[in-house]
């Protein structure tokens, strides 16, 4: 193969990049892949096969391997390295978020074939993604808000009372004591949340059918396509189904697989478990609870302890921001950037208070 004649060395430049990306994502999804087995698996493989046949476009366009190479993009090497070190749901979100910024829908060079296989690739990916999310979910949720509610909750707390000039052994105090209370009420809060919400879905699950009263239903009466009906299908669907399982019914004796509850699959994965939600809730809600507090566990007082848990609570606020991004498919900056503002906007008002205290009854 020869490099095509009407290229400048920008566009070999640019094809250059591609390529060596096309073969980073492939290496990605093989990595996943073999953590992977059944369809999940199968699914990866075909996907890093596609990255190769792009991976050949671009080998035909530059006349075959180049003399150098430059590194993968700054995302894509992130996305190997998370793929060797953590879990494939973390990989997969960031993968889905690279495969919906391709650029091959504004590049010449690229077939239109390889810009729709961009787009599918991020509706496969997305949907991998989302039997983890669902798995994570439950959990997921507790931590994240037991954590950022305690960050937001704790620093606004040792700060107005810190605004209002009383003694740091009175804001160690007041922080504890926020860590224990908060942290307490969090998990109490979750479980009964939680274990609410599973009994609501529990009690609006369908059951199934009696295949015994089948026989001795009047057809003309319409009882069983009423059953049908209020499960959301329509009355000349509900109908034909009603006939068809009396049918079956009259004529075998068999309870009929399909009389069985039409509900949304996962309900409960997705929600998860109460015990575990309330034991994530009030572990996290602590861990965020006590970043604020520690400048004054180690002696601090003052100015110097506010700025400090102030850079301690906007590295954590940010840092649980990107991650719910990152879970997302979402740019992470912008979450952690929302989850700081959100955060020190709290705190802001609380220190406004304190201060508005401290001239009061001083």
């Amino acid at each position: 193969m020869t490099v095509r004649p009407d290229s400048t060395a920008r566009d070999r430049r640019r094809w250059a990049q591609y390529l060596v990306n096309e073969r980073a994502e492939a290496r990605v999804y093989r990595e996943l892949a073999g953590r992977k087995t059944g369809e999940e698996r199968a699914i990866l493989q075909a996907l890093a096969e596609a990255e190769g046949r792009h991976e050949a476009h671009w080998l035909g366009l530059l006349g075959g391997e180049p003399g150098s190479v430059p590194a993968a993009s700054t995302r894509t090497r992130m996305l190997g390295w998370m793929a060797r070190h953590f879990g494939s749901i973390f990989v997969l979100a960031l993968a889905q978020n690279a495969e919906g910024r391709s650029p091959y829908d504004q590049d010449p060079h690229a077939t239109a074939a390889m810009a729709a296989d961009e787009k599918v690739h991020e509706e496969v990916v997305r949907g991998l993604a989302a039997r983890g999310r669902r798995r994570l979910s439950g959990g997921f949720r507790a931590a994240v808000f037991g954590a950022n509610d305690g960050l937001v909750s704790n620093l606004a707390l040792v700060m107005g009372i810190g605004a209002t000039g009383v003694g740091a052994h009175f804001v160690l105090f007041s922080g504890i004591a926020g860590l224990l209370a908060g942290a307490l009420s969090m998990g109490a809060g979750e479980y009964v949340s939680v274990r609410s919400q599973r009994e609501l879905l529990e009690a609006t699950e369908p059951a199934e059918l009696d295949a015994g009263v089948l026989p001795d239903l009047d057809l003309d009466a319409n009882e069983l396509a009423l059953v049908y009906r209020s499960r959301g299908m329509d009355a000349e669907d509900a109908l034909t189904r009603a006939r068809r399982m009396l049918h079956r019914s009259r004529t075998s004796g068999a309870a009929a697989a399909e009389s069985g509850p039409v509900a949304v699959p996962d309900a409960h994965e997705v929600i998860g478990g109460a015990w575990r939600a309330a034991l994530f809730s009030f572990g996290f809600f602590a861990s965020g609870a006590i970043i604020p507090v520690l400048p004054w566990i180690f002696g601090l007082s003052g100015s110097v302890a506010i700025l400090i848990a102030l850079i301690l609570v906007g590295a954590a606020l940010m840092g649980t921001g990107a991650m719910v991004g990152l879970l997302s498919g979402a740019p992470p900056l912008r979450r952690a950037l929302r989850q700081l503002l959100i955060g020190f906007g709290a705190a802001a008002v609380t220190y406004a208070l304190g201060l508005l205290f401290e001239v009061t009854l001083g």
